[in-house]
């Protein structure tokens, strides 16, 4: 595996030296010919690259630093199992989870495929009982919601994918997400519930999360005290709870039946866990036969990624070009901007992938990088963003690179009869999408602000220098296989970017030392003088500003 410095390629000099020359025009770079070129599919996706600031020699330069720092070796290096987290000396396999079931690899001596569908088999019998009302509370009432405790990777995409596939869900069977150590988020997820019909899923592999098992504590105590008097209290935390983890003895201790315990392995990251059990609220919100057209979706985009080749490989080449903005072209934030209410958590799920996995100021073999790395990812739906944040992108002095994504159908076929007759109000928000992307492209020159009769001296507020980057991602309609395929599409985009930068994508240590330091400042926040005597006189300060204030 190589470790070299991406800067000291051939290619990284030639982009270097395009950077500094090149002027953009996407007036006269949207040809049809050049949009034929740009427009490439993987799986159902319909991805339009031509609205990028590049031109062929930019693209000939990043498909040669590719090659050069040996993208694909890492690829297939990943791909086979080999331990490419090299700080934890793991395999990173989160592809492995959704290979069918006919499918063999073998890494470290184990066949992960069949240790995946072992767990899946499972994860989808337990489900179907919760589902059809086999499996009930202690008093034996039906579950009719489903409370899933956990946080980073184990809440951001379940609960992401719980609001896109909305139209999926089963009737009468609701849930519902507690992550933050917040006590309002408990507090307002279990407010009305009934503990009779609810049933808690604990998401933590190593069942020592501070946040989950803090949450989880709350959640038993509540079940027991909100309990009717007749039912079985020493049943009913094995009724009502149940665990994905590995650490069965803690679960057990915890009052969960290990039975019920759903696992995973220390090659899946959190960050890439929804398509494990972590999953199990999805699947018992959509059923198993969907959530395999989701693992089937996000296994499409893998072998795309696996098979195509550079020039039409897209999770590649949308990596690369973040690579182009973000080293070259000065860009630090890239926007996602889904015409997809469904998909209004999107943006938060992507800042965890891309953030956490290349947020890194070292290379793979402990040497500093000496070039920037990772973006800020954000993002809201459109057009909620146009009323909030688009100014900035169009007429601001930041360049912020985009991608739109929308749906050819909605989940929603809705008209809107108006005086002048009926209107698709899904064909208006393809209006709003497309005009966005046009506007940002191309802009609106002086010249064409005065045509319209604005006069002179506010025409350089209502001219648009355009040139600013967008891809459009389209599909057919957001289904299951849709939703994994766009997942896949960005963990393999943000594997091309740590690649190319020469950084471990799939450790985490930067979130380490602050839970660290959080255990060693609970006993000063609680009044203990001697250890916040030990603090930072910031710090000190505001300790003392708690505890005149707490009120008890």
């Amino acid at each position: 595996m190589s470790a070299a410095d991406p800067t000291t390629t051939e290619a990284w000099a030639r982009l270097d030296a395009l950077a500094t020359s090149y002027e953009p025009d996407l007036r006269t770079t949207l040809t049809p010919e050049w949009v034929d070129r740009h427009t490439l599919t993987a799986a159902d996706l319909h991805v339009d690259l031509s609205k990028n600031l590049v031109d062929g020699d930019v693209e000939a330069a990043l498909l040669a630093l590719a090659e050069q720092v040996d993208v694909a070796g890492r690829r297939d290096a990943m791909l086979a199992g080999e331990h490419i987290n090299v700080t934890e000396d793991r395999a990173v396999l989160h592809t492995a989870l959704r290979m069918p079931a006919d499918a063999t690899l073998v890494v470290d001596g184990q066949d992960v495929v069949a240790d995946v569908h072992e767990v899946l088999d499972r994860v989808y019998a337990f489900a179907e009982r919760v589902r059809s009302g086999e499996w009930t509370g202690v008093t034996g009432k039906r579950i009719e919601t489903v409370v899933n405790i956990g946080i980073g990777g184990s809440d951001l995409g379940p609960v992401m994918a719980y609001e896109a596939l909305e139209p999926y869900r089963q009737d009468g069977l609701e849930c519902r997400f507690i992550s933050n150590i917040d006590p309002t988020d408990a507090g307002q997820t279990l407010s009305g519930l009934d503990p009779e019909t609810t049933l808690f899923i604990v998401s933590s592999k190593t069942f020592g999360t501070l946040e989950t098992l803090t949450n989880a504590r709350l959640c038993r105590a509540w079940l027991l005290e909100h309990l009717p008097s007749g039912a079985d209290r020493d049943a009913a935390v094995a009724q009502h709870f149940v665990a994905v983890s590995t650490a069965l003895d803690k679960v057990a201790d915890f009052g969960i039946d290990p039975d019920n315990a759903f696992g995973f392995w220390d090659w899946v990251g959190g960050r890439y866990s929804m398509d494990s059990a972590i999953g199990l609220s999805l699947v018992v919100a959509v059923g198993p036969e969907r959530f395999a057209e989701l693992l089937a979706g996000f296994h499409a985009m893998d072998e795309h990624f696996r098979t195509a080749p550079p020039e039409s490989n897209v999770p590649l080449r949308m990596g690369l070009l973040n690579v182009w903005y973000t080293n070259f072209l000065d860009a630090h934030t890239h926007a996602v901007l889904p015409y997809a209410q469904l998909l209004h958590r999107f943006p938060a799920y992507l800042q965890q992938l891309t953030m956490e996995s290349n947020g890194k100021g070292v290379r793979w073999d402990g040497e500093a990088v000496g070039y920037d790395t990772g973006e800020v990812f954000w993002g809201e739906p459109g057009t909620n963003g146009q009323h909030a944040f688009y100014q900035l992108i169009h007429q601001g002095t930041r360049l912020v690179p985009a991608d739109f994504i929308a749906f050819a159908r909605p989940a929603y076929d809705l008209t809107d009869r108006t005086d002048d007759g009926e209107v698709d109000v899904h064909e208006l928000l393809l209006a709003n999408f497309l005009a966005q992307t046009r506007a940002l492209a191309l802009g609106r020159t002086a010249d064409e602000v005065r045509a319209e009769g604005v006069a002179d001296e506010l025409v350089p507020a209502r001219t648009f220098p355009g040139n600013r980057p967008t891809t459009s991602i389209m599909a057919p309609a957001l289904t299951p296989s849709v939703l994994g395929q766009l997942i896949a599409l960005y963990e393999h985009i943000t594997f091309v970017q740590g690649a190319v930068w020469g950084i471990d994508s799939f450790d985490q240590w930067g979130v380490e030392l602050g839970k660290q330091l959080a255990q060693e400042l609970r006993p000063a926040i609680s009044g203990d003088a001697s250890v916040a005597a030990e603090q930072d006189p910031s710090t000190q300060s505001l300790i003392r500003y708690y505890q005149e204030n707490r009120g008890r």
